[in-house]
């Protein structure tokens, strides 16, 4: 396993973490997260539960990880279409970006 897929799988399992606190602060348990989850049609998330989870991962790797700006980029239909493959995919670039 290459350092890239470590830090990969790394990431994915913080944010699988992070959306499993605010999948239960909805009264949502046991439910499966892939990269192919969508925010959407899989975990019915609404824009200010994206809030939420920009937040814990502002709290979680501090200002290099912009989620609000990865979100603010995109269109209503991208934003819709998100995927956490794609969250995983930005914050394994953004800390790449900030060295860490």
């Amino acid at each position: 396993m290459t350092t890239t897929e470590a830090s990969r799988d790394v990431v994915f399992d913080e944010i699988a973490g992070m959306l499993r606190k605010v999948l239960a602060e909805l009264g949502v348990d046991d439910v499966e997260i892939t990269e192919l989850t969508s925010f959407n049609e899989d975990l019915e998330l609404e824009s200010i539960d994206l809030v939420t989870l920009t937040a814990l991962a502002t709290e979680h790797w501090g200002e290099p990880v912009n989620l609000a700006e990865f979100l603010a980029d995109k269109d209503l239909d991208e934003v819709i279409a998100l995927k956490v493959g794609d969250l995983v995919d930005f914050v394994v670039a953004a800390l790449a970006r900030a060295g860490g």
